[in-house]
């Protein structure tokens, strides 16, 4: 049973049609949506399948163009003035049964002036519209299917666009923890290999600033400087710092050659 009902005249827009027609039926399935050249099945009876469509419907969709109220049937009339014109009918089976009858006014057309329109259509006039441009047609018709989406429950429950929304949206927040995790590993791997290089941070019970192996009186601003001695060769020239940077103690030690004759 479709959902939505297009509704659509032959000679205007028929173009229009078949593309809110082919999305909506993207979106929310082609068993949703009755778009009469594609849901009815060779051989059978047109004026009923059409009827039955339209009354089994929640939302008809009358799609139309600037020719809508000029195009002419066989015996040069105006179609719309045909009783027996399907697109007239098929709008008044929706009113009468109050079925929610959206215009879908495409390109420059003008809303429906109730003093062309015969006296069973004349509340057509009076139903809010949405506008369709082919230049703008992916936004027309994502808020086509969003309104319809909201209007009716049966069709938002099958929406794929918003499905798929919201599996990004869960992919997304799943990703964002292990990212965190990742950072924070590699910062601590940067700080580690930033302390066996030379400098790094301390934290938790031990705040402050480690210098390994420095070549030279190092200021690494304030907090405590936790240096670690480093003995190479002679030993001459190496340096310990240790204590804050508003005080810091150097201690050289220098090899020097015991003398006997001084005591050392």
């Amino acid at each position: 049973m479709p959902d939505v009902f297009v509704n659509y005249r032959t000679g205007d827009e028929e173009s229009a049609a078949t593309m809110i027609a082919r999305e909506l039926a993207r979106r929310f399935g082609g068993e949703r949506i009755f778009f009469a050249s594609n849901s009815i099945e060779p051989g059978h009876r047109f004026p009923v399948e059409l009827i039955k469509a339209v009354e089994e419907c929640e939302a008809l969709l009358a799609v139309i163009g600037s020719r809508w109220t000029e195009v002419r049937d066989t015996d040069g009339r105006p179609a719309l003035e045909a009783e027996h014109d399907w697109t007239r009918r098929e709008i008044q089976t929706a009113l009468d049964r109050g079925i929610l009858v959206i215009p879908v006014l495409v390109g420059k057309a003008a809303r429906i002036d109730r003093a062309v329109l015969p006296d069973d259509l004349r509340e057509l006039a009076d139903c809010q519209y949405r506008r369709f441009d082919h230049r703008n047609a992916d936004a027309d018709l994502t808020a086509l299917g969003d309104a319809l989406a909201r209007l009716l429950p049966e069709l938002g429950a099958v929406d794929r666009d918003a499905r798929a929304a919201r599996e990004r949206a869960e992919a997304k927040s799943r990703k964002q923890p292990a990212q965190k995790r990742g950072h924070t590993r590699m910062r601590t791997r940067d700080v580690e290999q930033r302390v066996r290089g030379g400098i790094g941070n301390l934290n938790g019970d031990l705040s402050g600033t480690f210098v390994n192996e420095p070549q030279g009186p190092v200021n690494t601003g304030r907090g405590h400087q936790y240096n670690a001695p480093h003995f190479q060769g002679d030993n001459t020239g190496v340096q310990f710092t240790a204590g804050d940077n508003s005080g810091t103690v150097h201690q050289r030690f220098e090899r020097e050659r015991r003398r006997s004759d001084d005591g050392r």
